[in-house]
Parts: structure tokens; sequence; C-alpha cells
């Protein structure tokens, strides 16, 4: 019985006669009812059609058979096919459509994710996070210039790739796993309170980027001394791979609580430490000693500098990219318009808070100060101090003179109405 009900879910049974489907309802043999489910007969002899009485009508002498006549016999009805395992299945071409669908949204969506240059000329992912190469030491992320960090002469400013670089160092420690609750700080200088700030600042930069431009800089860290990190960086053209600028630093351990400097711990050495570059520094160290400057020896100062609430960072700090801002904002007018920065060499002495009020102190060596536009390279010494006389940042900066379709920008600049 299950069988013959299993075969003739796939198969058509051949319908009785109706005198033999009569004779097997005498005996109980009717319709069976299966799980509540009475299947009910239907018949095409139901429907009635009646035939028209009227005279078919004639055309050309010939006769025509209407509509009506050509149902008159129920036989003529055309029934349905039959039920059979083929005509039960589902319809596939739905069913494809539907998979090509989703393979489609599939791949747009990877597409928008693993993102392939339209361009030769462009690189792959340039507002990515970065990524770490070579061998797991070195740090690799690329930045596109905005026309916001450009400044009059239509090249990024100091500040600019400075931030980039900040950014980068940032990143690697995002990337390695190291990022605790901490500017830079990991988990282990967390539980201890203590933060990483920067002794020493050393960059050359051999051309400045445009807007447009993309760069790729790479950063990596090594030992400095038993209590000291260096880390360095390379930024390049993105598009030719030109060395753009090189930058060394050094960096020490600040508790965060009594802003006093901190040795290494064992549990951080142990955490940073396999991160760590055996290579020398990317420049070589300028060792000439930075003097201190005064009142009488400065050519130029801009006092009335105080660090507002956006130039703190989450340590509760001033960015160490904010002072070399205010260094240059002694710097003389000749100069920025005239030359652009080549190297910078800075010493941090001290932090300043919030409410501190700064003096930026400039002198000019090797050149005529009354005639400064006209001069070659020119070298000059910085002090960020403050008020009551304490040091902040000691600095030393060379200039050359800047390209000369830059000059011709800035001359087109007008000038303003007096």
């Amino acid at each position: 019985m299950v069988a013959t009900a299993a075969a003739s879910s796939f198969f058509p049974v051949t319908s009785s006669s109706p005198d033999s489907g009569a004779e097997g309802n005498k005996h109980g043999g009717g319709p069976a009812n299966l799980g509540g489910f009475k299947s009910k007969h239907v018949s095409s002899r139901g429907l009635k059609v009646k035939a028209n009485a009227q005279a078919p009508p004639k055309i050309n002498g010939t006769s025509v058979a209407t509509s009506v006549e050509t149902f008159k016999h129920e036989d003529d009805f055309q029934s349905p096919p039959p039920r059979t395992f083929i005509n039960q299945l589902p319809d596939w071409s739905m069913l494809l459509a539907a998979i090509t669908t989703i393979f489609l949204a599939a791949e747009k969506q990877w597409m928008m994710l693993d993102w392939k240059p339209r361009r030769s000329d462009m690189l792959i992912d340039p507002f990515g996070i970065g990524k770490i190469v070579q061998d797991g030491l070195v740090f690799r992320q690329n930045f596109s210039i905005r026309s916001y960090e450009i400044g009059a002469d239509r090249t990024a400013s100091i500040e600019t790739i400075m931030n980039h670089l900040q950014e980068t160092a940032l990143n690697h420690v995002k990337t390695a796993g190291l990022l605790g609750d901490g500017f830079g700080s990991t988990p282990e200088m967390c539980k201890k309170n203590l933060i990483w700030v920067v002794t020493r600042m050393q960059v050359a930069v051999d051309c400045y980027p445009t807007w447009g431009d993309v760069v790729q800089v790479d950063t990596w860290v090594s030992a400095s001394g038993k209590n000291g990190m260096r880390r360095d960086w390379l930024l390049r053209d993105g598009k030719t791979g030109e060395i753009l600028t090189r930058a060394s630093s050094v960096w020490v351990m600040m508790n965060k609580l009594t802003r006093r400097l901190s040795k290494i711990p064992a549990e951080v050495r142990e955490e940073i430490g396999s991160f760590f570059v055996n290579s020398s520094p990317i420049l070589e160290e300028d060792s000439r000693k930075l003097p201190k400057l005064d009142d009488n020896t400065a050519d130029y100062v801009r006092t009335g500098l105080s660090p507002r609430w956006n130039d703190l960072d989450v340590n509760q700090h001033v960015n160490n990219v904010k002072y070399i801002g205010w260094i240059l904002e002694s710097a003389p007018q000749s100069i920025l318009e005239s030359h652009e920065l080549s190297a910078m060499t800075l010493e941090y002495r001290r932090e300043c808070g919030r409410d501190s009020v700064l003096q930026s102190l400039t002198a000019v060596s090797g050149a005529d100060v009354g005639n400064l536009a006209h001069s070659g390279h020119v070298e000059c010494k910085h002090l960020l101090r403050l008020e009551d006389g304490a040091e902040i940042v000691r600095g030393r900066t060379e200039w050359r003179p800047k390209p000369v379709n830059n000059i011709d920008v800035v001359n087109q600049v007008p000038a303003e109405s007096t």
C-alpha cells in the first residue's frame, strides 16, 4: 500500500471507466482520505454549452461553423496534461536567475572591499590604514595630499608631512596589536601609566609633494640606548618611488601621572622587543650642539603663543607637531616667501600645559638679515620657551631657495590694499 501511494505521487494513475468507479464505491474503494485531506472528483461533464439553434451562416454559399458549434461536444475540450514527476519539478530558470543575482551582488561587494585601481598610475588602496611588510618589521601606509594641506606655493607644508609621519607610527602600533588605552601606549604601558614622549627629531626634506600626489610612508622602530626607542620614516612618491623625506626620532617613556621620565620596564621591553629592527638611523645624527637663544642673540621674537584645547592630544599634552608651527612663528617672512625648509633638528626639553604662554625666538646665521630674499642657503636657530624662561624646544632649521615656479606663484598673490 505504501509503495502504491508513493508511486502514484510520481506516475499517472490510469482512471477507470465510470461504471468501474461506481462499482468501486460500492465496496468502499472510493477516493482515499490521506491525512484528513479529501480529494475532490472534478468532471468536465458538469459544464454544459447550449448550441445555437439557428442555421449556420453562409458566406458565398458555403456554411461556416460558429464558435459555439466548435465547442458543442464536451469531448472537444482539451484536458490538462497528466501530473507527472517532470512537470511537478520547480521552475529551474527562476532558480538559476536567483543564483545569478546573488553572485552578481557578492561580486559587487567584493569589488568594493578589494578595490582595484582604474589607472596604472594609481596605488592599490591609497586611503587604507596600511599594512606590515618586510617580515613584519616595517609598516607601510599611503596618503593623498589634500587641497587644505598645501600652502601658497602649492606644496604640502612641513606640518602636513609631520602629521603623516605621526599617523603612520600610531597605525603601526595599532596594526601590530599593541595599541592600548593611550596615544601609542601598549597594554603593559597602560597598566603602569606610561606614555611615549619624543626627545629628539631630525628631518630632511628633498622634495615636497603637491596637491593630488599620493605618498608612501614606511616606518620601523629600533632600540636607542638602554631606555629609549628610535623610530625612522621614509617617505616616497607613490608614483615614481622617489625619496621625498627622511626622518629619525628618539622616544622615551614618561609617567602620565607624575610627568617624570621612566625606564622601560621589563614587561614592556618583552612586549615590544620583537618588533625592533637592527639597523642604523636613516639619517646620520647631527651632533652639532644646539645653542640656547636669549633676547640678545635672537633676531626675531614672537610672544603671546598659547595652546588651545584642540592642540592637546589624548595624553593631555601638546602634540609635538604643534611645536614646529610655533617655532616657525618667529621665522622671518622674507625666508618663508623665498625659501623652503630643507632640514630640521629639534630637541624637546619639556612639555607645556594648556595654560602656558610661550615665546618663539629665531636667529639667522650665515646670511644678511636685511636681504634674506636674495640669499642662498640659510640656517636658523630657534628656541621655544615659557614666559618665565623655561626651555621647551631647541631647534635648528636649514632653508634652500624655492623653485622658480613656486616663487612666481607667490608673487602672483595680490597684496593687501592700504
